[in-house]
């Protein structure tokens, strides 16, 4: 398989329907091995509208470039109560790819 799946956890904020169902937020990517393209991305977002949104942003971004451009769009294009949440869950995704990288 030439792909790698990763995944990045953050605490959801209270008031959030998501929270009712989980306590964490989850980003999950699926990344090509060789150059670290996101593939497929999903998140434990309540509604499937915010879940198919951060997949259409972080589709195509490659992490070995880091990850300064998505947070970039995601801190500008969603603009919920998960935000916050969604900024830390991509900057641990970020730092387990780090650690998948030094080997």
């Amino acid at each position: 398989m030439n792909t790698v799946f990763i995944a990045g956890h953050a605490k959801l904020p209270s008031g959030m329907a998501a929270k009712s169902i989980f306590d964490t937020l989850t980003i999950t990517v699926e990344i090509d091995r060789k150059y670290g393209v996101i593939i497929e991305a999903s998140c434990t977002l309540a509604t499937g509208h915010g879940r198919e949104f951060i997949s259409k942003l972080l589709r195509g971004y490659s992490l070995q470039d880091g990850i300064d451009k998505p947070l970039e769009q995601l801190t500008s294009s969603y603009l919920g109560k998960a935000n916050n949440a969604l900024v830390a869950a991509l900057k641990d995704l970020y730092k387990q790819y780090e650690v998948y990288k030094q080997g």
